[in-house]
């Protein structure tokens, strides 16, 4: 069985840039996204509050990093030029 993404593929292909393309119908646009989400590997419950945890972990280091530099340089500033 043939699936819709390999009956489309390479239509346009090989043809001169002055040809006009066809455009997809939006009933055929649907279902490449529908065969597309079903290749989708989705992440278990467990996955996804591992990945959030490390993201917020990862976010709040680089707010830290950045506060702190711009503490940093801004007290170097007032320093420097007086306050």
């Amino acid at each position: 069985m043939r699936t819709v993404a390999i009956d489309t593929r390479g239509e346009t292909a090989g043809k001169p840039s002055g040809e006009k393309k066809t455009r997809t119908s939006p009933a055929l646009f649907y279902r490449q996204v529908v065969n597309e989400l079903r290749k989708v590997i989705w992440p278990t419950r467990k996955d996804l509050v591992t990945y959030t945890t490390v993201v917020l972990v990862f976010v709040l280091i680089m707010v830290a990093i950045v506060y702190g530099l711009d503490s940093a340089l801004g007290w170097a500033v007032l320093r420097v030029f007086g306050s």
